[in-house]
């Protein structure tokens, strides 16, 4: 494996890790900061928000001034990010808290393309081995960004977890130090060919399917995830606890990567999204049979390999969607499509955990996965599928 690979592949651990770091705490922050509950997720979706305005815009800039500066940039921003979360603890200011989420999610936006980066810095044959690199960041990073926060949480003695936003800056800063010593060819231009209209692609049932598919299992993914925090400490339970929660949440997120591709291929798109929709009706099923540790641990990690095996699926049938001319314009649209949906979740989850309860959210996001199993079977076209496998 090539070092340019070995460094994107590190970058995006860094980033990994400090998104995990930010699940673990900045829904509490937004509870200790905020008086109104249902304001509890609003740094959360501001985050969101950030991440969903970069996609399109990250894509063009770096097409204009290559990877490398565009990821120069994008750590930037997440640097400013962190220090305006320190000074927001600081003074005690929810709103500006909230900006700095904000200015965090647009890093992260920038962040979301290191996958592509390794994957295109190696030769053909080795680009399956970049994937695993990749993926096994995320293992990585799902077992570090819960002992970071847990660690972060009083390290300085003042304001509660704002070790952690330390902990972000010297993330982001060893990813800059990663790039400088990583070449990364400039992109050229966009394929030329003929491109039919956006509408007409949308149009196409395997691109419903990988839409819907994509936004429900990251919705009903965010609103649970971002949640438990909240439900854990209204139970009783402690940080370190939730903490761990959310680290098994994150494996079962990434560790299955490394065989859901495989499995893709002996049984096909179809089968591999039922199989994931499976996983998250057992999630909620275990969620309405209790709120021990327990429940809540097994709960989230079912919740993550369930994520998994939709959006992993989702994607690579969205890949079939378009011709090589048209793939910015597609992918910008699902994106936009995923991003702008999960960013109402985050907003809604601290209002709808407060308001309703722990057990009310699970019956809400129930009919979201029945509807996508229903979109798979009657507009899926299931031969479409199979051929797309």
């Amino acid at each position: 494996m090539s070092r340019n690979v070995f460094l994107l592949s590190g970058c995006q651990a860094l980033l990994t890790t400090g998104n995990i770091l930010l699940v673990s705490v900045v829904a509490l922050i937004g509870q200790s900061l905020s008086a109104d509950p249902a304001l509890t997720t609003f740094p959360v979706a501001t985050q969101f928000i950030g991440l969903m305005l970069a996609t399109i815009p990250a894509s063009l800039i770096m097409r204009r001034i290559g990877r490398k500066n565009g990821f120069y940039l994008g750590n930037s921003v997440g640097i400013l990010g962190a220090i305006v979360c320190i000074q927001a603890l600081n003074w005690q200011q929810f709103y500006l808290f909230s900006f700095g989420t904000f200015l965090l999610g647009i890093g992260i936006g920038f962040g979301t393309l290191y996958r592509f980066a390794a994957v295109e810095v190696c030769p053909e044959e080795q680009r399956s081995k970049a994937i695993s690199f990749v993926m096994a960041g995320g293992v990585i990073a799902a077992v570090i960004g819960p002992q970071l926060a847990i660690i972060s949480q009083d390290i300085l003695g003042e304001a509660e977890f704002m070790g952690a936003f330390f902990g972000l800056l010297i993330l982001y800063t060893i990813a800059l130090v990663m790039l400088f010593f990583t070449h990364i060819p400039h992109a050229g231009a966009d394929v030329d060919g003929e491109q039919r209209p956006l509408l007409s692609i949308l149009a196409q049932p395997k691109f419903i399917v990988a839409a819907i598919v994509g936004m429900v299992s990251y919705v009903v993914m965010n609103l649970l995830m971002t949640a438990t925090p909240l439900a854990m400490a209204r139970c009783g339970f402690s940080f370190s606890q939730a903490a761990h929660v959310i680290e098994w949440h994150v494996l079962g997120m990434f560790v299955p990567s490394f065989f859901t591709g495989s499995l893709i291929s002996r049984f096909g798109l179809n089968r591999v999204m039922y199989a994931g929709s499976l996983f998250m009706l057992g999630c909620i099923g275990i969620n309405l049979m209790g709120v021990s540790e327990w429940h809540f641990w097994t709960a989230l990690l079912f919740l993550g390999i369930g994520w998994n095996f939709m959006f992993i699926s989702a994607t690579q049938l969205v890949t079939t969607a378009y011709r090589p001319a048209e793939k910015a314009k597609s992918q910008a649209a699902n994106e936009f499509i995923v991003f702008s949906m999960v960013t109402v979740s985050a907003l809604s989850s601290g209002w709808m955990e407060a308001a309703l309860g722990w057990q009310a959210m699970n019956w809400i996001v129930l009919p979201l996965i029945i509807w996508a199993i229903g979109v798979i079977y009657f507009v899926g076209a299931k031969e479409q599928l199979k051929q797309a496998a």
